[in-house]
């Protein structure tokens, strides 16, 4: 594997970091850099920054308005987005539900939703799991039931992050129970200003309702909504699932987090005269974090070796996702061992949006419980560690 770019893809890094040094709001930056949480229409003007560049979804063919990038393309992309802190665009509909539609919808499905998805005028959520459903997921039990050109559907999905804010949910929904489980499943699209749609916020350890309950009571949903076939829906949410656990790696973020985490070490004093990015047993955890950083950036390397010859990410994107989300974890606790007892403090004020005045920085009180709260959910959403690891057990080592 040859992991030098070209002069070509150097000349394309030098334009992408120019256009973030230049385009990516300075009020955004501060946020960031202050640990501050964005709100919905910081994040959609930053998107639309994007798609006015036509930089909004490198992922998507050109045809749908993509960039026609290579994978390495993609991955330098990523990587300087990650480094400045710029926010990729939200992924529920980008990421998530456009390539399904792309893939298995009709052209009729694609001409409504992928426009507007791409122009972030509308905002989706997941509708995946359940109160009784969760890495199981094929236990779910919200139910389609065909009548005439609708489906009535009734049940409840969990964990919908940010649908307070969506104007539409990919749902998966039971539309036969007489079959194995995993093959009476539909996707289905439905719009959430629809009749006997209600959610209740389900409030985090950091104090914000970032999650929802989401109700479904006699929905009726055009039949037309359907994506690809009935009882297929399984299938799809696999292909979809298998690229969320490779987005979330996380190495870029990572990598900016440990250089934050190296600058608050490097002013907090140790109590001996020096500072503890000058402790032993403070850089030993220091050296051990940039050594497991860097395996995991040489696997995702090794990924993207395999999609630049045309193969799809298979069952070793569960290794990424549980080798990322568990090292940005371990950085959020290695915060929170140099803010010592200045994380007890409990301020949600300043993981919020009406953030005014200097930025407080990583690791100080004002944030560091409140990231380390937060960022638990990592080894879970995606499909939790636990399950990817039996994933790994059936799939890569045939156990």
């Amino acid at each position: 594997m040859n992991v030098d770019f070209t002069a070509e893809e150097l000349a394309f890094q030098k334009e992408v970091r120019e256009f973030l040094e230049n385009e990516f709001p300075a009020d955004l930056k501060a946020k960031v850099d202050a640990n501050i949480r964005l709100s919905k229409d910081d994040l959609v003007r930053w998107q639309k920054i994007l798609y006015k560049k036509g930089w909004a979804a490198p992922s998507w063919p050109e045809e749908y308005g993509g960039t026609g990038w290579s994978p390495t393309q993609r991955h330098i992309f990523a990587t300087e987005m990650g480094l400045i802190g710029a926010p990729e665009p939200v992924p529920f509909g980008m990421k998530m539900v456009a390539p399904v539609i792309m893939s298995y919808g009709n052209e009729e499905q694609k001409q409504r939703f992928l426009p507007d998805i791409l122009a972030s005028n509308v905002w989706w959520c997941q509708g995946y799991s359940e109160p009784n459903a969760g890495s199981d997921l094929a236990s779910l039990k919200t139910t389609a039931v065909r009548d005439g050109d609708e489906y009535v559907v009734n049940g409840a999905k969990t964990w919908n992050t940010y649908g307070q804010y969506a104007d539409w949910i990919f749902c998966l929904v039971r539309t036969d129970n007489t079959v194995k489980k995993q093959e009476g499943i539909s996707f289905l699209l439905i719009d959430m200003k629809t009749p006997g749609i209600s959610l209740k916020p389900i409030v985090l350890l950091d104090g914000h309702a970032e999650v929802n309950e989401v109700f479904f009571d006699d929905v009726r949903v055009p039949a037309a909504n359907l994506i690809g076939e009935e009882n297929k829906g399984w299938t799809y949410a696999k292909v979809l699932l298998t690229h969320e656990r490779t987005n979330i790696s996380g190495v870029p973020r990572s990598k900016r987090k440990l250089h934050s985490l190296k600058q608050v070490a490097a002013a907090t004093p140790d109590g001996n005269g020096g500072t503890l990015l000058e402790d032993s047993s403070f850089k030993r955890k220091v050296a051990e974090m940039e050594i497991e950083l860097k395996a995991l950036e040489y696997s995702e390397l090794r990924t993207l070796a395999a999609l630049s010859v045309g193969k799809a990410p298979g069952p070793e994107s569960s290794i990424l996702k549980i080798v990322g989300t568990e090292l940005s974890q371990k950085l959020d606790e290695m915060f929170v061992e140099l803010a010592a007892y200045h994380s007890l403090p409990f301020v949600p004020e300043q993981f919020e949006d009406d953030f005014s005045g200097e930025p407080v920085g990583p690791g100080s009180a004002a944030s560091t419980a409140l990231t380390y709260f937060n960022n638990r959910k990592l080894s879970i959403f995606g499909g939790s560690n636990e399950i990817q690891r039996n994933i790994i057990c059936k799939a890569v080592l045939g156990l």
